[in-house]
């Protein structure tokens, strides 16, 4: 009974994490979870990206990003590719947290 409820405490603290955005930038991408390109125009975008100043800003699987320095400290390690057509997933950065989001619905699941 004692494991039973010490294991919902751990999956209930965990859940809330899970989908953070705390992003990790890689060197190689062989270290990356994804590869990401950055496109010029909004409309060219899976996904807009805000990037945030604190850890605690961030949303659930929302479009707001924190770089963390640390790779331990990511939820997601990401690569950013020199071509369109090596991405997993293509972004644009905005300059307000409320024009973040997902344009293309189907690539959610990359960042979950």
């Amino acid at each position: 009974m004692y494991k039973k409820i010490l294991v919902f405490i751990f999956l209930s603290i965990s859940s809330q994490t899970l989908f953070s955005q705390n992003i990790f930038s890689t060197d190689y991408e062989s270290q990356a979870d994804i590869s990401v390109f950055v496109v010029d125009y909004e409309s060219q975008a899976d996904l807009k990206v805000y990037k945030v100043a604190y850890s605690s800003q961030v949303g659930h699987n929302e479009g707001t990003w924190f770089f963390v320095a640390y790779e331990s400290q990511a939820d997601t390690k990401i690569y950013f590719v020199d071509y369109e057509s090596q991405a997993d997933l293509t972004i644009f950065f905005v300059d307000y947290e409320f024009q973040a989001g997902w344009r293309k619905k189907n690539k959610m699941h990359l960042l979950f």
